[in-house]
């Protein structure tokens, strides 16, 4: 909940701070590490967190405010109205690969819905360390559940009486900053530690510093007066890093010890060992003595030897970018260029299935390409590693070639120039769409925190390559039926020549609702263009329709006015909601006349043999789809011999920021100068020369009939 929500202005607290004594209490029973309680706001189907307890907010600041509808716990508990169970890392990283990837730590996770049997009021989340065993016991779901259960009955009283809860502080331990200890035991404590040969220091939730003594102040080379309440990071510049963080942010979450190296400016290797509590962190500093020899008789190689931990600005980066990708090509290109290097790879395979076979969806940088691509179609019942993570989820690191060879001897026939490999499962939806194969071009450590980030990565790689393979398909389909929808070829009509283009858009699926047709009856012909709204495959199936009825409509010899009337209720009777302009008209050449009726389109051209054009502004009704009862009126147009009609969709016109007007002048202006041209060539010339035609916004069609003289 806001603050502004929680204004003490506007709002009368209930009396208790129920919901931090509700999560204290709950924590308590089932042992737990951190929790939240989050409320469902009162006009929008938003989850608002209340109060947090066991670690600082800033950890939860991505969800500080979730929609119902994210992909996150809470929200699936909430939508489900179920307990939520998270048992690991590996499994966070599989369901939510937006957590694991900004949480890359372990430890387990319970969400329930905060309900009634008929009102939704909020929820709560729980962690455990990663220590807890990975399945939730019977005693802690029925403790989880009945503490849910009697919060939303009390949350339901107070709304019934009218009772708004204020805003309650985050249950955080308050750090004693600086302070002197009163008693003689504490003050000897202290002088204790202060006569200590290491450093010894005590970081509270935040990572500010409580206490140090005078060797940790030594060591890190910073005054005693600039450490106490200070944010460690910020207070010594060479360990403002993220990679150091996170070391905090790890024993944090996952109440493990942990432990790094860093180097003090400029050859003086330290070591830093973290033991956490509930309550906060105390650190232990001392001289890396073997890792300082070490890089005397060897200077350190930036970047070799040392873990690459992708950092948070790096994922929310690869996040927004990763949305974006289109097709499966855009990901393995993305992942390319942004995660390989982030990691210390030099190579990257991306592979997928179809059939019970290994597809290559795509690979860079390997020098040799046949080295990835002789696996393209292999039974996914071969044993090579890149089936085996897809088939079994289960990721697999091999740190040297020697490690990958002794399990697959049959990949010493084409080795490859790499010498180090990580095969990331990519699971989305709870199922494998394919593997990631990082490679690397020395022998690469893969520790196990950054395991953890590498198959966190993998889940958000996942999620984004599913849609893109969803996207290739619905192409292909949507190209498909384009061609199967629109005339392959026009009719050869006495008197009348003939050209036509559709360009699809260049951006979406490149598919749209324009289309044209030329039709021969009777001695005449008829000819339509129109634009169903919509770019997708909806809008392609209607075109086909309206185009299969505009035909049909013209073979029982219907007029003009007439066929667009009963294209308008065919629209109509369908209930598709979606509209379509239309022009369609009847040309009989030996008379010279061309008899019109339009819905909604943009209003054809006439170039008459003196080549001058003229903007033929015909009566019409609103587009189809709209109006039962709308009349189309029709207008006969004289078309004497050598005249050109040039019927067009919008796309050909309409771009952003350019005036109708305008366009259609310049339009009308190329005509004039090129009409004269053979009719494949002038259309040609009108579709290359469109507004932003290397960037379209929108499909284009053109038809272009012109009266032969006798």
């Amino acid at each position: 909940m806001s603050e502004g929500q929680a204004s003490a202005g506007t709002r009368a607290p209930v009396g208790r701070p129920l919901l931090s004594l509700t999560l204290a209490a709950l924590m308590d029973e089932v042992h737990a590490h951190s929790g939240a309680v989050y409320l469902l706001s009162p006009d929008q189907p938003v989850l608002e967190m209340a109060v947090m307890a066991g670690l600082p907010r800033a950890f939860a600041a991505p969800w500080e405010r979730v929609a119902l509808s994210a992909p996150i716990p809470v929200s699936d508990a909430v939508r489900e109205r179920r307990l939520v169970w998270v048992g690991g890392g590996e499994e966070m990283a599989r369901h939510y690969p937006r957590i694991a990837m900004v949480l890359p730590y372990p430890f387990s996770l319970a969400a329930l819905p905060v309900a009634t049997e008929t009102k939704t009021y909020g929820a709560v989340f729980v962690t455990w360390p990663g220590s807890h065993p990975s399945e939730l016991s019977d005693w802690e779901r029925e403790h989880l559940t009945a503490a849910c259960d009697r919060l939303a009955v009390r949350l339901e009283r107070a709304a019934e009486h009218s009772l708004p809860l204020a805003h309650e502080p985050d249950l955080l331990a308050a750090p004693v900053v600086g302070g002197v200890a009163g008693s003689l035991g504490a003050m000897e404590a202290a002088r204790m530690v202060s006569r200590l040969p290491y450093g010894l220091c005590s970081l509270d939730l935040h990572g500010r510093v409580a206490f140090a003594n005078a060797a940790a102040s030594d060591l890190l080379g910073v005054a005693p007066d600039r450490l106490p309440g200070a944010h460690l990071w910020a207070a010594v510049p060479w360990l403002n890093d993220p990679v150091y963080e996170d070391r905090y942010r790890a024993a944090l979450f996952s109440q493990d010890v942990t432990s790094f190296v860093a180097l003090r400016p400029p050859d003086t290797w330290l070591s830093f060992r973290l033991y956490p509590s509930t309550t906060g962190i105390s650190m232990r500093i001392s001289r890396a003595r073997a890792v300082t020899e070490m890089n005397r008789a060897a200077p350190p190689q930036p970047g070799v030897g040392t873990d690459r931990l992708v950092t948070i600005t790096q994922v929310l980066g690869l996040a927004g970018a990763l949305t974006e990708a289109v097709g499966v090509q855009d990901v393995v290109q993305l992942v390319a260029d942004e995660i390989v290097p982030a990691v210390g790879g030099q190579g990257l395979v991306v592979l997928g299935s179809r059939a019970g076979r290994l597809r290559v969806l795509g690979h860079r940088g390997y020098a040799d390409p046949l080295v990835v691509e002789r696996f393209d179609g292999l039974p996914l019942s071969e044993p090579t590693p890149g089936g085996q993570v897809l088939r079994t989820g289960v990721p697999a690191f091999f740190e040297s070639r020697g490690d990958l060879e002794r399990l697959y001897p049959a990949l010493q026939t084409h080795p490859s120039e790499f010498s180090a490999w990580a095969y990331l499962p990519l699971i989305a939806s709870g199922r494998p769409v394919g593997t990631c194969v990082l490679s690397y071009g020395a022998p690469h450590r893969f520790a196990t925190e950054e395991r953890a980030v590498l198959t966190s990565l993998a889940g958000l790689i996942a999620q984004a390559l599913e849609r893109a393979m969803l996207y290739d398909v619905k192409h292909r389909l949507a190209h498909g039926l384009q061609e199967a929808l629109l005339p392959s070829t026009l009719p050869t009509l006495q008197g009348i020549e003939a050209a036509a283009r559709y360009l699809p858009a260049t951006r979406g699926m490149e598919i749209g609702g324009d289309f044209y047709d030329l039709v021969p009856t009777d001695g005449v012909a008829a000819a339509v263009i129109g634009d169903v709204q919509g770019h997708n495959v909806t809008a392609a199936g209607l075109m086909g329709q309206v185009r299969t009825a505009v035909r049909a409509y013209t073979a029982v010899g219907q007029a003009p006015d007439e066929v667009m009337r009963s294209t308008n209720r065919l629209l109509l009777d369908l209930g598709v909601e979606l509209f379509a302009s239309c022009l369609y008209l009847r040309l009989d050449a030996v008379r010279g006349r061309a008899v019109m009726s339009r819905a909604g389109h943009p209003p054809p051209l006439l170039r008459r043999p003196d080549g001058r054009v003229r903007v033929l502004d015909l009566a019409g009704g609103p587009l189809l789809g709209i109006d039962g009862t709308a009349g189309y009126p029709s207008t006969e147009v004289a078309l004497p011999p050598g005249s050109l009609l040039v019927l067009y969709t919008d796309g050909l016109v309409e771009s952003p920021g350019v005036d109708f007007e305008d366009a259609l002048a310049e339009l009308c202006r190329r005509l004039t100068e090129l009409g004269d041209l053979p009719l494949d060539d002038l259309a040609d010339a009108l579709v290359r020369h469109g507004p932003h035609s290397a960037d379209r916004l929108d499909d284009t069609a053109v038809l272009l009939l012109r009266s032969v003289p006798r």
